[in-house]
């Protein structure tokens, strides 16, 4: 096991008992009078998030008591692993198997470090497994969570285009997928040219990078990846500040790459194919301009009013050879605009959808999973802010309305009608540290999503066992 979890509980664990605040005065009448006393003297005032050590003999820990808000938070462990001191610790709680799950993933997620180049100063404590847990639904997704976070913490030195064609080709290797790309030049010769025109100023060659899975028998799952290893802006030169956290830029494509994995190790008896777009977009001579008109894919023009709205362009052409397969369901993360954090803070991602049972499907499970997400709408009167005088349409609009929708209504263009498609407009950062949330890359929107692929795919009843409205994510 890993991410501070032990396989199993053993008698030198220390009892971790986690007390629901509503519950906390009729549990506190059924301890002894020294947990009691203890409690008192240190000033416990079963807040949920606050922790107490109860000591024992010889200077040991004999337990550790934490109040949290409900047994079914996720983050309510989230801040121990380095909260508490070095050590193994075990939950002590007669919760229901899938509220243990919860807790533990929670732990786990919170016990994450980004130790490429620094090393801890201290290790995690660790948590161990209980026996009624399904160990390795847990550690799937913890698996899933650490690759997409791994991915999006590294610096664009040692993430471009080539390296992320590594990490897909080696999860690929891993699972029995088949791994095609197509690099540089090719892409024009294979009709993706706005993919080369947004990448072609690096030395980093840019490249569509192509996984396939699963049983050509069963239904068909594309996932799409915005790979901007790193954004300078282009010509449309993004100031410092702005660029300071763009090696972040290829979190869409980290995404679709967690979600990847958690579907292939889990087995789920989908088709799947995942199209991630990798570029750097940087400056050279070479570099497209604003003004340019370029084809794309689809055969739609594109007039480039900004350089720095590359993503969706990027995007379109993976969509346009996406929808030529005709999958049942297309679904995209992008690190896309400024504009959906302005609307939803960084916390939540912008969800569109042109389907109302998969959007419906994906929002109940974005609140059974905790992992929120906020639908906006695909409002069609804004298409004509995307009108071009000598073009199809441009990739932005000048006016500083509305840019995450007309953003979407731009990817839209790209989407054959009929396939229900879902955009995620994300941050994949956490600005600040917060339990279970270390800052730095994060996987959002990605647990909803595979909790509602589990379910309608995979027939999956877990979520059955949660309260309402998790209870029905069926489409």
């Amino acid at each position: 096991m890993s991410n501070g979890l032990l396989p199993s509980r053993t008698t030198g664990n220390i009892p971790l008992i986690p007390v629901i605040k509503s519950e906390f005065a009729a549990w506190l009448e059924k301890q002894d009078e020294m947990l009691r006393c203890w409690l008192v003297a240190t000033g416990f005032k079963a807040k949920p998030g606050q922790f107490c050590l109860v000591p024992g003999t010889e200077s040991q820990v004999r337990a550790v008591v934490i109040c949290i808000s409900k047994a079914d938070d996720l983050w309510a462990l989230g801040h121990l692993p380095t909260a508490l001191p070095e050590g193994d610790y075990m939950l002590d709680a007669a919760f229901a198997p899938w509220q243990m799950e919860r807790l533990i993933l929670g732990w786990a997620l919170g016990a994450y470090q980004f130790i490429r180049y620094k090393t801890p100063k201290r290790a995690v404590a660790r948590l161990a497994l209980d026996a009624a847990c399904d160990a390795r639904h847990i550690q799937r997704q913890v698996d899933a969570v650490t690759l997409v976070r791994d991915l999006i913490n590294t610096p664009a030195e040692d993430l471009m285009p080539e390296q992320l064609a590594e990490v897909v080709q080696t999860l690929a290797q891993e699972f029995g997928a088949t791994f095609e790309q197509t690099i540089g030049e090719e892409l024009l010769t294979h009709n993706f040219p706005l993919i080369h025109a947004v990448g072609r100023a690096s030395i980093h060659s840019p490249r569509l990078l192509d996984l396939r899975w699963g049983d050509p028998a069963h239904p068909q799952v594309t996932l799409l990846g915005k790979g901007v290893c790193f954004d300078s802006g282009g010509l449309d030169l993004k100031p410092s500040s702005a660029m300071r956290l763009m090696k972040k830029d290829m979190g869409g494509a980290a995404t679709a790459l967690g979600l990847a994995r958690l579907i292939m190790s889990t087995q789920l008896p989908v088709r799947l194919r995942v199209l991630v777009a990798a570029v750097d977009n940087t400056i050279a001579g070479n570099a497209f301009r604003p003004g340019d008109v370029i084809r794309s894919r689809k055969g739609l023009t594109v007039e480039i009013h900004n350089t720095d709205a590359e993503g969706r362009l990027i995007l379109c052409d993976a969509l346009a050879e996406a929808g030529n397969e005709q999958p049942q369901v297309m679904i995209d993360f992008a690190t896309l605009t400024g504009a959906a954090r302005v609307a939803l803070g960084t916390q939540v991602p912008a969800l569109f959808c042109n389907d109302e049972p998969l959007a419906s499907g994906l929002l109940a499970a974005a609140e059974c999973e905790q992992d929120p997400c906020w639908r906006l709408p695909l409002h069609s009167p804004y298409r004509d802010m995307l009108d071009s005088t000598i073009a199809d349409l441009v990739n932005a609009s000048d006016s500083s309305y509305a840019g995450a929708i007309t953003a979407a209504l731009f990817l839209q263009e790209f989407v054959p009608s009929g396939i229900p498609w879902a955009h995620f407009d994300l941050m994949a950062w956490n600005l600040k540290t917060q339990p279970g949330r270390p800052e730095g890359g994060e996987a959002m929107a990605m647990r909803a999503v595979f909790g509602w692929l589990e379910q309608r795919y995979g027939g999956v009843d877990r979520l059955s066992m949660h309260p309402s409205p998790c209870s029905s994510l069926s489409t």
